[in-house]
């Protein structure tokens, strides 16, 4: 086999183990927002079977009562064990690996409108209701309605990874 075709089948086996990993440890995708020093906007848990739940930060705590959103206060030296910690406290499921997403690459994928377009569907356009009261819209829903409006440029992720935007933390 030439060098080609085993990187090839290296990047697969790759991706098959980390995404055949998420049957028993879900991956956390978090937002990052470096304008807020590095808070996390919002996050979703992606298990390879059930697809992404959307998390909210200021709804997921500690055994302290911090939420994930100030995960950088609570731990400045180590705030993705923090996160780990946040989401097994609230959501009873342990992440061993945390995708920290910033603005950079969301507005790369999603197009430079992205974190407005999110922002506007939160507070302006109904999507502000309570995330825990059935019926209502919700900050997921933001997302969701703001990310498929835009679109997604699946050929900016691994330049994003190469460039540090997009980073993995095995915790």
């Amino acid at each position: 086999m030439n060098k080609l075709a085993l990187i090839l089948i290296a990047i697969v086996l790759i991706i098959m183990g980390f995404l055949a990993t998420t049957i028993v440890s879900p991956i956390l995708i978090i937002a990052e927002d470096a304008e807020e020093d590095g808070g996390v906007d919002m996050a979703a848990k992606f298990t390879l079977l059930g697809g992404f739940e959307w998390v909210y930060p200021g709804d997921s705590y500690n055994a302290n009562g911090e939420t994930l959103h100030n995960i950088r206060l609570i731990s400045p030296s180590d705030p993705y064990h923090a996160a780990q910690d946040i989401i097994s406290h609230t959501y009873h499921y342990t992440p061993h690996i945390i995708i920290g997403v910033n603005n950079e690459a969301a507005e790369a994928i999603f197009g430079k409108d992205i974190v407005e377009a999110i922002r506007a569907n939160d507070a302006y356009n109904g999507y502000a209701g309570n995330e825990n009261v059935p019926g209502t819209m919700s900050r997921g829903d933001a997302m969701d309605t703001a990310m498929t409006k835009n679109g997604m440029n699946i050929f900016q992720v691994p330049i994003q990874i190469l460039l540090g935007n997009i980073q993995f933390h095995f915790v």
